[in-house]
């Protein structure tokens, strides 16, 4: 079962039908078991019920997330698969001592790989699109694993199977979430 996280301002927010809905949907298409918590509904049963777990993004101002970082001291422990898209992937670097820089990108941006991964296995690069004001310092214990020309636009933990993302790919690379998912099943 998959905990997807709602990082939206708050619980049922007009936000959250344009970045929890995408991720529901493809989950839902795989048949992929999920349920949905509002980041501060997220607590000890919800964490231990999960295989893994998925961060979704918000919207570009939509940073009421990073105000609470002691929401999310469980991601270090947690051991499972996550994938943290956008804003999930600044909580996911958060967690582990990273900050956050400006990095303005809205749009389609290229995306190079600069580290083999099976999550971009047979991939040297591919079109994204970005909606973010800040990139994230990636922290010592992860690896940056695809950027565009302006930051780093992927990351995976060096000895966990924690991913971050910049992009969104419920956008226009749904091939990564069922990746993502692959690694999954493959980690069960």
């Amino acid at each position: 079962m998959i905990l997807i996280v709602d990082l939206c301002y708050r619980a049922g927010s007009l936000s959250r039908d344009e970045f929890v809905g995408p991720i529901e949907r493809l989950l839902r298409e795989a048949k992929t078991p999920f349920f949905t918590r509002h980041y501060t509904a997220v607590g000890a049963p919800e964490i231990e019920a999960a295989d893994g777990v998925i961060l979704c993004g918000t919207a570009l101002r939509d940073t009421g997330f990073a105000e609470h970082p002691e929401l999310f001291r469980w991601l270090p422990a947690f051991g499972r698969p996550v994938l943290g898209i956008s804003s999930g992937m600044r909580v996911l670097a958060a967690a582990f001592g990273g900050g956050t820089e400006p990095c303005c990108e809205i749009g389609m941006t290229d995306v190079r790989v600069l580290a083999p991964d099976p999550l971009f296995a047979g991939r040297e690069g591919f079109s994204a699109y970005g909606v973010h004001e800040f990139a994230v310092q990636v922290p010592d214990t992860f690896v940056s694993l695809a950027a565009s020309d302006r930051c780093i636009q992927a990351i995976r933990h060096r000895s966990l199977p924690l991913y971050g993302l910049l992009f969104h790919p419920e956008v226009r690379n749904e091939w990564i979430v069922e990746r993502f998912l692959q690694l999954l099943e493959a980690a069960r």
